[in-house]
């Protein structure tokens, strides 16, 4: 069976059931399973090899994540919307300001390192043509933001929507790479430019950067998510 979501991103200790969510997630969020299909908890137990607890413990996650209603005899897939993609990145943009906000105004040299550090992996990912790992390292880039001023009520919603916003920044990184390569270029710019806004306390670079970062990542995919022949590219892609 084709995975799609890349075994990097997997924990060691990963449970059947996270499997099972990780994967049909992914599979929802990319179109591979259409909206209003079926999913039964036989259908997928045998599909995947493992007991119906998983299985069911995975349909309950997607549940509260409303990318499926459960249903007497199954459940029946809901995806997402364009206004849910746009709240969740509404959402993840409200974060990273007011994080930003607290970060001029505290000691950072420490989280600088650590972006820089994770700055370099993105640059040798992209290099070497590895776009999933890019991916993760652009999240894990902007998770080093968001828990760097131990704000646990703003790191609970974060972990809430990371999972979801992790699909499409995967399938959206995808695509790109199909298309345009070289958008990684400016990909890479702007992340170091939020480095710099951090390292100078500038509050106004701060505000260029996120807001060019976040322009970047919606605008130059925002028809993937309508357009069934883009999806489909980016629901291909071998890495």
């Amino acid at each position: 069976m084709k995975k799609f979501y890349p075994d990097k991103g997997l924990s060691s200790s990963i449970s059947k059931g996270e499997m099972v969510v990780t994967e049909l997630r992914m599979r929802i969020i990319s179109q591979d399973i259409p909206k209003e299909s079926v999913l039964s908890e036989n259908q997928l137990a045998n599909e995947y090899q493992v007991s119906r607890s998983p299985v069911r413990e995975a349909l309950r996650i997607l549940d509260k994540e409303r990318l499926i209603r459960l249903e007497r005899m199954g459940a029946m897939v809901i995806g997402l919307s364009e206004q849910d993609i746009e709240e969740i990145y509404d959402i993840r943009l409200m974060i990273e300001t007011f994080v930003t906000k607290r970060l001029i105004k505290s000691d950072n040299d420490g989280l600088l390192n650590d972006l820089r550090k994770t700055l370099e992996m993105m640059k040798i990912a992209i290099k070497y043509g590895d776009v999933d790992e890019f991916s993760l390292k652009d999240i894990e880039f902007h998770e080093l933001i968001i828990q760097s001023i131990n704000h646990q009520q703003i790191l609970m919603v974060w972990n809430q929507l990371k999972p979801v916003m992790e699909c499409l920044i995967l399938l959206s990184m995808r695509y790109r790479s199909q298309v345009n390569y070289q958008d990684f270029d400016r990909i890479l710019a702007n992340h170091g430019l939020i480095i710099e806004a951090l390292a100078n306390k500038d509050n106004k670079l701060i505000k260029k950067a996120f807001f060019n970062n976040f322009d970047d990542v919606q605008n130059r995919v925002e028809d993937l998510w309508t357009n069934s022949e883009m999806m489909k590219k980016a629901r291909n892609y071998h890495g």
